[in-house]
């Protein structure tokens, strides 16, 4: 009985664990070569293309979208920058890339104009993980810098492109689901009053019971932040969801703040500030493993090629997510979208065990 969890916070830590877990396993047991992620890493990049481009053309013919840019962004864009990275690994290697290359520009422009099509936050997203990806590509490979004026201007230019483009979409066709315009008219009508339910009802350890629109609210991880509600129907846990008209009410949370609002409320200031700590340690983490892979790589160690891009695309994900889901829209660390944050920091921490090994194997001989 002490591991079925008993409410939503402790489900998610579960899951989370369940995952990191899992995560160690694959890396240390599974040979995960250059060629095998390069590979996988095309495949699911290939993969997103058409599922974000089939989504769009659902939502063009009103025939049942699913938004797959929220759960599945994140690891498109870790696909991404691994093959980007598999690209920059083989090039020093003397290896002729160009073909490769022309193929993952092929699959960077479907996805950016597909999933920026299906929805804006999605379109952040990509953009500032590209950024991310391209910085800890050239950090990696002691390249020079991409935080130059020009280019960061270029990444804004392409930002205020795209969002203009899809609001002469939406002006043309009359969708006003394409309209970022609408989406920022939405958040500023309901922002203001969401926050002051927040900041007057949160408490050290979750918010007023009184102030949740459950009339036997514990208080404490009521579900505004949650895993996917078909998972937690499948294994049918006792957990307060949120269905039909009540959907709206947890918009007030999920959709009309950003993410460190909505932890704060459903778990309280101080599971918040954990958080955070849990967040920032995880990338500090992960930049420190990517300098030893570096310094392996450099020393003519190719062992772990495979996992220094896989490292590379995953860290960009991550950050990327937790950027944009905590200080921008909660729905993108939330839900589904948790689950895909959870598997990434975890694929990210997963690392420091083979390195740790492999330290302390040096170390005996």
């Amino acid at each position: 009985m002490l591991l079925i969890a008993q409410n939503h916070f402790q489900l998610i830590v579960e899951v989370g664990l369940i995952l990191l877990a899992t995560m160690i396993f694959i890396l240390n047991l599974v040979p995960l070569s250059l060629s095998v992620v390069t590979f996988l890493s095309l495949f699911l990049s290939g993969g997103f293309t058409l599922l974000f481009g089939a989504d769009l053309v659902f939502l063009v013919l009103s025939f049942g979208q699913h938004e797959f840019t929220h759960p599945f962004g994140p690891i498109a864009l870790l696909a991404i920058m691994t093959a980007l990275a598999s690209l920059k690994v083989m090039q020093e290697s003397g290896v002729n890339v160009s073909r490769l290359k022309k193929i993952v520009y092929i699959f960077l422009g479907g996805i950016t104009i597909f999933g920026g099509a299906m929805h804006r936050s999605f379109l952040l997203l990509w953009f500032v993980g590209l950024f991310i990806g391209y910085t800890i590509i050239s950090k990696s490979f002691r390249q020079k810098s991409i935080l130059t004026l020009k280019r960061i201007l270029t990444f804004f230019g392409l930002g205020l492109v795209a969002f203009g483009l899809l609001e002469i979409v939406a002006r043309i066709s009359g969708m006003e689901i394409f309209s970022p315009m609408l989406r920022i008219s939405r958040l500023a009508q309901n922002s203001v009053s969401s926050l002051k339910l927040v900041v007057e009802n949160t408490w050290l350890i979750g918010h007023d019971p009184a102030s949740s629109y459950w009339s036997n609210s514990s208080g404490f991880a009521d579900g505004y932040i949650s895993l996917p509600m078909q998972f937690i129907l499948l294994f049918g846990l006792p957990f307060p969801l949120f269905f039909g008209l009540l959907v709206t009410k947890k918009d007030t949370i999920d959709y009309m703040l950003p993410g460190i609002f909505g932890y704060a409320y459903d778990f309280g200031y101080l599971t918040f500030i954990i958080l955070l700590l849990l967040v920032l340690g995880t990338i500090v983490v992960g930049l420190k493993i990517l300098v030893e892979y570096r310094r392996k790589r450099e020393s003519k160690n190719r062992k772990y090629l495979g996992k220094e891009v896989l490292l590379i695309g995953s860290l960009t994900g991550f950050i990327a997510q937790a950027i944009i889901g905590l200080f921008l829209f909660n729905r993108t660390v939330n839900g589904m979208a948790l689950l895909t944050f959870l598997f990434l920091g975890s694929l990210v921490l997963a690392h420091t065990v083979s390195i740790r090994r492999d330290s302390n194997e040096a170390v005996s001989r």
